[in-house]
């Protein structure tokens, strides 16, 4: 019999309970997934002309436990995302326990360094937030607002951190109104205001489809941020570091690569279902 494990994820409002195959086979059930959505990318890329390297799999982690992480990193895959700040924090201390750990002291015949995970913000992120995850993040994925930037801006520089904090600017291409992300009209405007503040660097844009199976309309909220993002490229809007679109989750992430995403955010697709129970 499988051993099962119940881990806790508390939310801003609740507090998720989700049951977790802890079997030895879940972790081969994980890494065959894996290198199934691998696989999946490098045919989409295949099919526009595309090199498969230029796209980043960000395995999306949420309300996994930190052992599903581990499995991901003994294959040397690195990027990983989070959508609710208080998770983040405890898996990166979590995490960053466990690989202290595992480091050895010199010896004649040294292991490999241990894999560190990157991580990424990719939900909503409120102001009140920012703090806690600027110094160990890589990139956020969800700027909507000036007010979330500056705030960024200004806890970076609080903070000390010497690096300019990586974001995207997540434009709702979809106009749905469930959907965080700012109307296409009001992206550029507020781009060129976000660009200005020094401890920023606008990276690219962020986007995410419809949850339908008409694959037309995913293509078009796909196509329309790809289109919008090289105009803004060609218009030298965000600067230098303006080179990525974020599109793309477990049920849509091959059209995103072949409407020219470089980052993917796939969850089900590699840990398998969230089963939330009580």
């Amino acid at each position: 019999m499988s051993d099962k494990l119940i881990t806790q994820t508390k939310t801003n409002d609740s507090l998720e309970t989700v049951k977790v195959d802890r079997s030895a086979g879940q972790s081969n059930i994980i890494i065959e997934n894996y290198k199934r959505v691998q696989g999946n990318i490098a045919d989409a890329c295949g099919r526009v002309n595309r090199d498969p390297n230029e796209v980043t799999t960000i395995a999306v982690s949420k309300t996994f436990e930190v052992e599903a992480i581990e499995t991901l990193l003994d294959l040397g895959h690195q990027d990983f995302g989070e959508s609710k700040a208080q998770e983040l924090v405890a898996k990166h201390d979590e995490l960053s326990l466990r690989i202290s750990q595992k480091i050895e002291p010199p010896s004649v015949n040294p292991k490999p360094a241990p894999t560190r995970p990157r991580w990424h913000m990719i939900g909503h992120l409120q102001r009140n937030k920012v703090k806690p995850i600027l110094k160990f993040v890589n990139i956020v994925h969800s700027v909507d607002s000036l007010r979330l930037a500056e705030e960024i801006n200004t806890a970076a520089a609080r903070q000390g951190i010497e690096h300019r904090v990586k974001v995207f600017m997540q434009v709702n291409t979809s106009k749905e109104k469930s959907k965080f992300g700012l109307a296409v009209g009001a992206l550029t405007p507020l781009t060129e205001q976000v660009a200005t503040l020094p401890n920023i660097e606008i990276v690219g844009l962020m986007t995410m489809a419809p949850l339908t199976d008409d694959k037309d309309k995913i293509r078009f909220c796909f196509g329309r941020c790809q289109e919008i993002f090289e105009e803004m490229k060609g218009e030298k809007v965000a600067g230098p570091g303006f080179k990525h679109l974020s599109m793309g989750m477990s049920q849509d992430y091959e059209i995103a690569v072949e409407c020219g995403a470089t980052m993917v955010r796939v969850g089900t697709g590699i840990f398998g279902q969230r089963v939330v129970t009580g």
